[in-house]
């Protein structure tokens, strides 16, 4: 923001010295305006260029947002976030892109035992190496990530991994409810529906 600044202020004033250096004391009698216009308008464009020029990105730029988070990158993280929505079961856990979560019975604490064929079926929800997923308005219990067999990293509420169901299409879609009587949507809490 200081080197936009900087260089809008440096572009502003070499306009105001190349005008003013054409519009010099002319005692001749000769016309200065067609030069002076022209000036001008050199000077106005390569301001313009110098205004648009900083409007690209800069490295500096890039990394501003990174080090002071707005309120809008903490609502939409690199990781994924998880929120709770309404469907026809109540208030369940979603994923950022809104498909119902499911928990798998058969996991152990922070262990996910869905894997091969299983995770085909039942993919885990997960986020990139070093991010942490964030909770959403009403999500009540502790996110955290494991890193699975084959090094992707779930997330997981309370210890216990979260899924998606290959079955559900849309946002609402509750389709893996009861699964093998293994699988089940997620209260915000963390613990199974079962109803």
């Amino acid at each position: 923001m200081l080197r936009r600044l900087s260089l809008l202020l440096v572009a502003g004033l070499a306009a105001v010295m190349l005008v003013a250096a054409c519009d010099g004391d002319d005692d001749d009698g000769t016309s200065t305006a067609e030069p002076t216009t022209e000036a001008t308008q050199e000077a106005t464009t390569e301001a313009t260029a110098t205004e648009e020029a900083t409007e690209e990105p800069t490295e500096e730029a890039t990394e501003e947002p990174t080090e002071e988070p707005t309120e809008e990158a903490t609502e939409e993280p690199s990781g994924a976030s998880v929120a709770l929505a309404t469907t026809d079961l109540g208030d369940v856990l979603v994923g950022p892109d809104g498909l119902t979560l499911y928990l798998f019975t058969n996991d152990e604490a922070g262990v996910s035992n869905c894997v091969d064929s299983c995770a085909d079926n039942w993919p885990a929800l997960t986020v990139e190496a070093g991010s942490e997923p964030v909770a959403g308005d009403g999500v009540t219990g502790t996110l955290a990530v494991i890193e699975r067999a084959d090094g992707s990293m779930q997330v997981t509420i309370n210890d216990v991994p979260l899924y998606y169901f290959a079955g559900d299409s849309a946002a609402g879609d509750t389709n893996g409810q009861g699964v093998g009587g293994i699988w089940f949507v997620v209260a915000a809490d963390g613990t199974a529906i079962e109803g």
